[in-house]
């Protein structure tokens, strides 16, 4: 478990202006849990960089609603195995 202190220190880094942000970084940024954050990723399609970091860019737009809009613009087809 994340002791309360460290807990401060990692929100207070990953408000700041970093362009990429770690994983638990991501997760303190949006305040959600890992099922949430990771279904929300999915939804929207953010995703980690090679080196295993999420853009903060991306995530202000997830959090924002921005690529959900695109998305629904967008007719999506789903493919069936045979």
């Amino acid at each position: 478990m994340i002791k309360r202190d460290d807990l401060l220190i990692m929100r207070a880094i990953a408000l700041c202006f970093k362009p990429f942000l770690k994983p638990e970084e991501a997760l303190i940024y949006c305040n959600l849990g890992r099922t949430q954050f990771a279904k929300n990723c999915e939804e929207y399609g953010v995703y980690k960089t090679n080196s295993g970091y999420y853009r903060k860019e991306d995530i202000d737009k997830m959090l924002s609603g921005e690529m959900a809009a695109m998305q629904a613009a967008t007719p999506q087809v789903k493919l069936r195995a045979a």
